[in-house]
């Protein structure tokens, strides 16, 4: 009995110190890991995708057991725009670090409590390695609810090794001459221009029209309506460049295709940014170092200028979770360093509104960095002035144009409906 009695008492007491043991031992534990999704759109044949990878491998490796990115790829950049419009209308984040292309329809975005607003979490040493230019531009009613990150322009390139074989041997310098080189381009059996009216901004014929919009009715052309003599010029030649000087199948066609004309050297003339200059494909080409860039031939009041956009913001999802939110800022602050910048501009030729000092070594890269300092002014394209909403419309009602359905008057109305004024 008193052996039952004195194992009854050491169980008790067991029973008593063990929770006070085992809450002891949760309080000493291990702090668990920090996940953050990244929903990417720099993976797969994207120029930046090899330099972004291995930086996030080198962060995940010096941050092992405390943070781990994971690269939730996005290779399709029409649907991941879709992808972030629907999270956040559906009041939820699409992951914990994305990106968006900054413009009139992305700027609502800033009215969501879903963003980070960095403003208040922004020292001035991480700011002042940013374009103070580009900070502002992504500054909304005082909040910056993205970062700038990568910037762009957005030239004309031109295969020479095409136009020396069209007996052509200098870029034009006026619009007459740029028609003049395209027929002979023609005569030689050649496309001279990828074109385009698919996908949800008719990508490359977009990039024409903006120069033509431009030529005719200056920077501050965006703020005029839509049915501005200007527009309907530039509606008048994009339906030119695409019936006359584009491939067959330019009418529905999209980016892969649009590119992929260029590529294959089956056109003469592209329009794309600073990004493409990386791709190993286009490096492959046999006419890779013949590509001569340059802005639209004097064609209207304004020249000497460049079409230019904020390519790529960066967020993050807000967070009251304050270990996450430090994890949030310190991978940020780790990706657009200026040492992590320079390791992506290095292998994608791509450029940013992070200060670094990073000068070119490839040939078609230091073009970019020529032409964007020797232009006199800069202006948005469409998409970048106007929104997603706008552009759509424009892309959609551009096959039409194209086809002779409506007239360049009527494409701009159509166009104008959707803007909010």
């Amino acid at each position: 009995m008193l052996r039952n009695l004195k194992l009854v008492v050491v169980l008790m007491v067991f029973s008593l110190t063990f929770p006070l043991f085992a809450q002891g031992q949760s309080d000493t534990a291990p702090q668990k890991e920090i996940e953050l999704r990244w929903a990417s759109i720099w993976v797969g044949n994207d120029s930046k995708a090899p330099a972004v990878e291995a930086l996030v491998a080198d962060y995940n490796a010096k941050n092992a057991g405390k943070i781990k990115v994971v690269v939730e790829p996005q290779p399709d950049y029409n649907a991941y725009e879709q992808k972030v419009r629907t999270s956040l209308a559906a009041g939820q984040a699409p992951a914990d670090i994305f990106t968006i292309k900054f413009n009139p329809t992305t700027a609502t975005f800033y009215g969501s409590k879903l963003l980070m607003d960095f403003s208040t979490t922004m020292d001035s040493d991480w700011k002042a390695t940013f374009d103070a230019g580009s900070l502002q531009q992504s500054t909304v009613d005082g909040m910056l609810k993205s970062l700038p990150m990568e910037t762009a322009i957005l030239p004309l390139w031109y295969n020479m090794d095409a136009f020396n074989k069209a007996g052509v041997t200098t870029l034009p310098k006026t619009l007459d001459e740029m028609f003049a080189d395209f027929d002979k381009v023609k005569a030689i059996g050649m496309a001279p221009t990828s074109q385009m009216t698919g996908d949800t901004n008719a990508w490359t014929s977009m990039i024409w029209f903006s120069h033509f919009a431009v030529a005719f009715g200056g920077t501050d052309v965006w703020s005029k309506p839509f049915t501005d003599p200007a527009f309907v010029q530039a509606a008048t030649l994009i339906k030119k460049m695409i019936t006359e000087y584009s491939t067959a199948d330019a009418v529905g066609l999209g980016a892969g295709g649009s590119g992929g004309h260029f590529l294959a050297g089956r056109t003469a003339v592209f329009s794309n940014g600073p990004w493409y200059a990386g791709r190993a494909d286009l490096a492959a080409t046999p006419f890779f170092s013949s590509i001569k860039i340059a802005g639209l031939p004097a064609a209207g009041p304004t020249t000497d200028f460049m079409i230019s956009r904020l390519q790529a913001n960066i967020c993050a999802a807000s967070s009251k979770d304050k270990a996450k939110e430090a994890a949030i800022l310190d991978f940020m602050k780790y990706l657009t360093s200026p040492a992590s910048i320079t390791k992506i501009a290095e292998t994608s030729g791509a450029m940013f509104a992070i200060k670094t000092d990073y000068v070119p070594k490839q040939e078609l890269q230091k073009q970019f960095y020529t032409a964007a300092n020797s232009a006199k002014t800069t202006a948005f394209d469409l998409e970048a002035a106007m929104g997603s909403e706008v552009t759509l419309e424009f892309a959609q009602q551009l096959g039409a144009l194209a086809l002779g359905k409506i007239t360049p008057e009527e494409f701009c109305s159509l166009v104008d409906r959707k803007i909010e004024r």
